[in-house]
């Protein structure tokens, strides 16, 4: 059997104090992974972002007990510099540095032998034959003890922890049941509900792997099971209930369950405490969205201040980043839906189309990239182009409630459209092609 490689980097794309911008997924499947497999090794990620940043059991044994791991230190990730420390702490050698070539890196990790890569101005890793080959060769160099730790270095009476005693076999064994159980949840999310519930009856919440919970967690969100995501909140360890992910995805599945309030107390805490964010002023602004909706269709005189709030907070998210362009194009459709149009709506547009145009650039876009491309051409009045990113969009779709909040949003420009006098058939028939293909 292969030994374990441990990979402590971000996920997604971040940015440094500079602006840099790094597309660190691309980064490890071009050249980490790739890296790890020619040095004859397994690669097993870190996950912490995934879960929302907590450390945990899995991760200090996945720290200690794997023979082999890269940590990148690019836009000096604190939970990546921490971990480092902790695994210079408990293995002297086979730990490996790499890092964006140009961004700063602190004093004290300066003098290690870190391997540098080059980064284009979209964030893309670049000349990744060259690095790959380096690091492969470094790994390999890791086979012959030599400390790389610079507490070993450094202090030499320091004593070494005998990590062969430890049980590596019952390690290799819970490494390979949390593998096992997130590939069977991802083939659950295809078969439904009954299937990812089948899965959490095996399950003990509480001492299982945090990174399974949650991926159980979103596994619910993914076949639109809203009562399962809140009872299972209920059930798990306070450390992940109080992680900003569960609360962010416990706020939408009490919205989509009609508790508008309890949703909006437990979104609104999150921005207290945490900031105001695109992910968690995204969701906020849909609870506003639609109590805005409710209000309308019942005739309530609350329906323009719903309204207002919903624009707002999703404008204050999109300002907390600008380069997500999600609230931003709800801000902007929803500007439509005043009377008459906010006036800010023009001036935005174009702030968002060249948001979604970077995310394109970066040669990764997902659903919802070509889904806000769709609503700023219907917003724009271009049927040609209308349907060119609602091909791309329907070929990307990997869960069903996406198209659904997309034709949601492309009803209300019809609607409110309609009611002016414009002739929308051709909208209405790329909000069927969605709805048809959320499976309503």
């Amino acid at each position: 059997m292969k030994p374990y490689c441990f990979v402590l980097m971000p996920f997604g794309r971040k940015s440094d104090e500079s602006g840099q911008v790094v597309e660190f997924d691309a980064v490890y499947q071009q050249i980490i992974k790739p890296a790890i497999e020619d040095a004859e090794l397994e690669p097993i990620r870190a996950d912490e972002e995934i879960i929302g940043g907590i450390i945990h059991k899995p991760m200090f044994e996945r720290l200690m007990m794997c023979d082999y791991a890269i940590a990148d230190l690019t836009t000096a990730n604190a939970n990546v510099f921490y971990e480092l420390g902790i695994r210079h702490g408990v293995r002297p050698y086979s730990t490996v540095t790499i890092a964006g070539n140009g961004m700063r890196l602190p004093f004290d990790v300066a003098p290690l032998r870190t391997i540098l890569y080059e980064i284009d101005s979209l964030g893309q890793p670049t000349g990744v034959e060259d690095v790959r080959a380096q690091l492969a060769d470094r790994l390999k160099e890791c086979r012959e003890p030599g400390d790389d730790s610079p507490l070993y270095q450094l202090l030499t009476d320091v004593p070494r922890p005998d990590i062969q005693r430890l049980k590596t076999d019952a390690f290799r064994d819970i490494v390979e049941y949390s593998r096992e159980m997130k590939n069977r949840l991802r083939q659950a999310r295809d078969k439904g509900k009954e299937a990812v519930s089948g899965i959490e009856k095996e399950i003990n919440v509480i001492d299982t792997d945090p990174a399974i919970v949650v991926d159980l967690f979103l596994s619910y969100r993914a076949v639109k099971d809203w009562d399962a995501m809140v009872s299972l909140t209920e059930r798990m360890s306070p450390l992940l209930q109080r992680t900003i992910l569960v609360q962010e995805q416990l706020g939408f599945a009490l919205n989509r369950l009609g508790k508008h309030a309890e949703a909006e107390s437990i979104l609104k805490e999150v921005i207290r405490t945490y900031g105001p964010s695109s992910e968690t002023n995204g969701i906020l602004g849909r609870v506003y969205k639609d109590q805005w909706e409710k209000a309308k269709i019942s005739g309530s005189a609350a329906a323009p201040g719903y309204l207002r709030r919903a624009i707002d907070t999703y404008l204050e998210g999109f300002e907390a980043d600008w380069r997500d362009a999600y609230p931003g194009i709800n801000a902007v459709t929803l500007m439509e839906m005043t009377d008459p149009p906010d006036n800010r709506q023009d001036e935005l547009m174009p702030v968002v189309a060249y948001a979604v145009k970077r995310r394109l650039d970066h040669k990764n876009p997902d659903y919802w990239d070509y889904a806000t491309e769709l609503e700023l051409s219907i917003l724009a009045r271009d049927e040609k182009l209308s349907q060119e990113y609602l091909g791309l969009a329907l070929s990307a779709i990997r869960e069903s409630w996406e198209p659904e909040t997309t034709a949601r949003n492309i009803k209300m420009i019809r609607e409110v459209r309609s009611s002016r006098g414009e002739a929308c058939r051709w909208i209405r028939r790329i909000e069927e092609d969605l709805k048809n293909a959320a499976g309503d």
